[in-house]
């Protein structure tokens, strides 16, 4: 019994994936990046006139910020995670450390514009007796600082420092 000829088989080499996506994910990163800035810094400026009695406020169907009584530092701790996290994902999705620096720079913008900024009525956006908005502005920015600082420790390669 004779075997039916095959025609040999073209090997065909595996398909590779465009170069350019690099590129697209780390100007990607990048703008979102610095999305997530602008929007968690207005978050943040919100939070900063936050009172205790906006609660009671809150419940009899009015505004949280119209109330008064107590500073709540929410703010503070909302503004180091959010950075935090806007940190990790800049360098993370970039691949490269510089990608820290326009989070950090438009968020301090945005800040310090909002403490310069005045209304019509020629109040400041934030006050010089507003200590919630005077600390998030230097804890949130600290938070970029020290997160530059912990990369600049950290070595570049880990197969060269050893660690896996």
């Amino acid at each position: 019994m004779t075997e039916p000829i095959t025609e040999p088989v073209a090997e065909t080499a595996p398909r590779q994936a465009w170069a350019g996506w690099d590129t697209v994910i780390r100007i990607g990163g990048v703008v979102v990046s610095i999305l997530a800035t602008v929007v968690t810094a207005f978050i943040e400026l919100e939070l900063t006139a936050l009172r205790s009695g906006g609660f009671g406020q809150l419940f009899a169907g009015r505004s949280p910020w119209s109330g008064s009584g107590a500073a709540i530092p929410l703010a503070i701790p909302i503004a180091v995670a959010a950075n935090l996290a806007i940190s990790w994902f800049a360098v993370t999705t970039t691949g490269r450390r510089w990608a820290l620096g326009p989070p950090w720079a438009l968020w301090t913008l945005l800040m310090l514009a909002a403490a310069g900024t005045r209304t019509a009525e020629g109040d400041y956006l934030i006050g010089a007796t507003n200590w919630v908005a005077l600390v998030t502005i230097l804890v949130g920015s600290l938070t970029f600082a020290v997160y530059s600082y912990r990369m600049i420790l950290r070595p570049t390669d880990r197969r060269l420092s050893g660690s896996v």
